[in-house]
């Protein structure tokens, strides 16, 4: 009865030692159930709903008890369970142990096989089976734990868990399916009643105010297999366009409300296609509860946010845009996790996922808390949440946010602030020992997918390989690129002349790590203003000169990254509370961006000597120090052949009309492309097509071109033999 009574006072770890048919002292069996409140329980035959029996109150308020008649061969039952007049049936989750403590085949970053809510069947006989969702939550701290939904009235008293040691509370519930709302209610070791908890592994989370976990029963039939199957080629050498979305304010309808997923699938993935990305990265949609986090706060991070639809929606879109060649990125946030009473803040009533020392465990800058990198719990969560995207969802690449803060201990902490190492320094050995682990297992498991860190210090190796030494990231994100040339392009073309370096000295470590360019939604909120509005000048040269800049960007080894509304020269900074200005589109100046955009994608997909971008044989300086006339000339080339661009970029509104420029082959030089074009709303200053080389020396080079250079413009010309 010992048992019992912890059952009774919500504190036994094990409901099954006492709860459903145990053998009795008269060497019997006895039906032992616990249903507080009710007045009555029958016993029915489970697959007729045939009465056996009449429960008996035993002397606990809950407790009911049924000799079990020895004659019955038939193990499994139904009760039907009176409340006054009020009465329903019910299948009793403890006769069936196996399907409660039979975990599914897992490894460590495949936990969302064993955690989480799990649609399953319990065998009955060979002709009956009993569906229902098996639980199971990770909570090794806690002295009880409860499954509530609105399967039983949100009653933790209804459906206690089991723990068999590992720390991991399990029970399977029957006839609870897809679409049940559900949470954990969990005693802390002292007894207190924790706030209810959303499941961690969780495949859809409801939204404000409820925050409830949803049963999935994931079903989708993808149609990406060609995408999917296509041969693995090195991503170094293919071209690689990302547009940065952040889905919630893309577009929005007239009344506010944002887009579904369904709608995104309509608009969004063409669109893109049309436009000539490679490439979507969608900023976090994790679940998270609060609007202005844009995502980068999540506590549901398995679940696809529910804001704009269902999981399978989502699984849609991304399905889209794999059948229209695009590969979709994620932004995936490992760094930190807000400190909301449903989420995993003292999950347990003990610091089961964030590190106890608030020294380390406290994000001071983000008002959050670290994950603890040395759990192995922990470790193995995070990773099987990168898996469970890329395997489930087809995901092929995670951008992982804030990598910064979690290499140093005194990230944006000041002295006293913060825990040294073992070795006295500020490296966090075990968020690094965390992330070779997650980049081994990603590029062990999914060959064509790829992680890019978001790291904006000179810590060295980000995108070296693990065996190397190195944190394993495919790519790191050039912060000092995009610091120095937004600095350069923001100042007035008559100073820039004695800012040259910031232009050039991106070239000196431009292959010491394997770089994306980011001009990303972190350069347009904040009071940075938009692009547009960084530029100097009326409104011509503001336009003139983020074409150019533009297009310098393309041109630039590096794959490229631009943020929403940037291809339209956004006026106002973003906000994820209104859309993009579409109808911008409407004045010719924005439209010019758009276009000279498409064509920039669209030339740097189907030129390869811009593809070499990581590597020091596709780039090749002509001319670097003409700071007195702001201009840049250089190579870029293929792989394994002489063909090439050349590259000629102005950054003054003053034109030049003879402009020489050593050229690395005898040969004509098409114009392929030109910003200054009337097309694009540029000053359509007159340039040849195509220039012959001439037998004049010119930058080190025997033959050489002269050229007309419009304001405000890059060019790019490309080499023929004849």
């Amino acid at each position: 009865m010992d048992l019992l009574n912890d059952v009774i006072n919500a504190r036994c770890s094990d409901p099954f030692k006492c709860l459903g048919l145990k053998p009795s002292q008269d060497k019997g069996f006895t039906l032992t159930a616990w249903r507080p409140d009710a007045t009555k329980v029958e016993v029915l035959e489970i697959d007729s709903d045939k009465l056996i029996g009449t429960m008996q109150a035993g002397q606990d308020e809950g407790v009911f008890l049924f000799d079990w008649p020895a004659k019955r061969t038939q193990s499994h039952y139904r009760l039907r369970v009176h409340y006054g007049e009020n009465h329903f049936t019910i299948v009793d989750p403890y006769q069936f142990p196996e399907a409660t403590f039979s975990d599914p085949e897992h490894h460590s970053a495949t936990l969302y096989h064993k955690e989480g809510a799990i649609v399953r069947s319990a065998s009955v006989s060979d002709q009956l089976s009993i569906q229902g969702t098996r639980f199971a939550v990770y909570a090794p701290a806690a002295r009880s734990v409860s499954v509530v939904g609105d399967f039983n009235s949100w009653d933790g008293r209804l459906h206690p868990m089991s723990s068999n040691g590992d720390g991991v509370w399990r029970l399977f519930i029957p006839d609870v399916v897809a679409g049940a709302r559900y949470k954990y209610e969990i005693r802390a070791k002292n007894g207190d009643v924790l706030p209810h908890r959303t499941d961690p592994f969780a495949k859809n989370i409801e939204q404000f105010p409820s925050f409830a976990s949803v049963v999935c029963d994931d079903d989708y039939a993808w149609q990406d297999q060609q995408w999917t199957t296509r041969a693995i080629e090195d991503v170094y050498e293919q071209p690689m366009s990302i547009y940065e979305v952040h889905l919630g304010s893309w577009k929005k309808h007239s009344d506010g409300t944002s887009l579904s997923y369904a709608q995104l699938t309509e608009e969004l993935v063409p669109y893109v296609v049309e436009m000539g990305y490679t490439h979507v990265e969608l900023l976090p949609v994790m679940e998270f509860p609060f609007d202005g986090s844009w995502g980068y706060q999540p506590i549901g991070l398995f679940a696809p946010t529910s804001r704009y639809g269902t999981a399978d929606e989502f699984r849609a879109l991304v399905d889209a845009f794999h059948q229209a060649g695009i590969g979709v990125i994620m932004d995936w946030v490992p760094a930190h996790f807000p400190t909301d009473s449903h989420g995993l803040a003292s999950f347990d009533g003990s610091k089961q996922y964030e590190y106890p020392d608030p020294k380390k465990g406290w994000h001071t800058e983000w008002n959050s808390l670290i994950y603890d990198f040395g759990k192995d719990h922990v470790m193995d969560y995070l990773i099987s949440n990168a898996n469970y995207w890329l395997e489930e969802f087809h995901i092929d690449g995670l951008r992982v946010d804030a990598v910064a803060s979690m290499l140093y201990l005194d990230y944006s902490r000041k002295d006293g602030e913060w825990v040294p190492n073992v070795d006295g320094g500020n490296h966090n050995y075990e968020a690094i020992e965390f992330i070779r682990k997650l980049n081994e297992t990603i590029y062990l498991n999914h060959p064509r997918c790829f992680t890019a860190a978001e790291e904006s210090t000179a810590f060295p190796g980000v995108s070296k390989p693990t065996y190397m030494g190195g944190l394993g990231f495919g790519f790191k994100w050039n912060m000092g690129w995009m610091n120095d040339s937004l600095s350069y392009i923001s100042k007035d073309p008559i100073y820039r002349q004695h800012h040259q370096g910031n232009l050039t000295f991106s070239m000196v470590y431009a292959y010491d790590e394997q770089f994306i360019l980011p001009i990303s939604h972190d350069e347009v909120v904040h009071g940075k203003g938009s692009m547009i509005a960084k530029m100097p000048g009326d409104a011509w040269q503001k336009f003139a000169n983020l074409r150019a800049f533009t297009s310098y960007m393309y041109f630039h080894p590096g794959k490229k990254l631009n943020f929403m509304g940037n291809e339209l020269a956004q006026g106002q900074e973003w906000s994820h509370e209104r859309s993009l200005d579409w109808h911008l589109l409407d004045v010719d100046y924005h439209a010019g961006q758009q276009r000279v955009t498409k064509a920039l994608n669209h030339l740097y997909k189907n030129e390869p000597a811009l593809h070499l971008d990581h590597s020091a044989t596709g780039f090749e300086w002509i001319s670097l120090d003409d700071s007195a006339n702001s201009t840049l000339a250089f190579v870029r080339r293929e792989k394994e052949s002489a063909e090439h661009l050349i590259i000629l970029v102005n950054f003054t509104p003053t034109p030049h009309g003879n402009y020489r420029i050593g050229t690395p082959q005898k040969g004509r030089y098409e114009v392929v492309f030109n910003s200054d074009e009337t097309g694009y709303t540029g000053s359509g200053y007159p340039m040849s097509d195509s220039y012959q080389t001439e037998p004049k020396a010119s930058h080190g080079r025997e033959q050489s071109i002269e050229v007309q250079l419009p304001p405000l413009s890059s060019v790019a010309l490309k080499w023929h033999s004849k």
